[in-house]
């Protein structure tokens, strides 16, 4: 059925960039509401950002809007998260995520599809 694989973490010192890639399988794929989000110990899952699959509708939390762009390659059934400009306060596991239809939205539970996630940590 859907799979949802990332790739592209890993170590970044603070003010450099990292693209993380979310590769997407499963029928109707441009039918999919596609989202990244991060956690850390002791808080909760968050949306960093969504979108459609048609780029339509876009959804960044506030920390990041301005430094992290997401972007998918319909030929490649990837979704792409580009974060640049990153701070130490990006350290998290990002997760990529996906719901059937509807607008992006920032409550994990919304989400059906989930990945394995992908650790970034960002240095001082």
């Amino acid at each position: 059925q859907v799979q949802l694989v990332e790739s592209g973490g890993g170590l970044v010192q603070a003010g450099y960039s990292l693209r993380l890639s979310c590769a997407v399988s499963g029928r109707t794929v441009s039918r999919y509401t596609m989202g990244w989000f991060r956690q850390v110990p002791g808080k909760e899952r968050e949306l960093v950002a969504g979108m459609t699959w048609s780029g339509g509708s876009t959804l960044y939390a506030d920390s990041v809007k301005g430094r992290f762009t997401i972007s998918r390659d319909n030929a490649k059934n990837t979704v792409y998260l580009e974060m640049n400009s990153l701070k130490r306060e990006d350290t998290a596991v990002y997760y990529c995520a996906a719901k059937y239809w509807a607008i992006p939205t920032p409550r994990p539970g919304d989400y059906d599809y989930w990945g394995q996630g992908t650790q970034v940590t960002v240095s001082s």
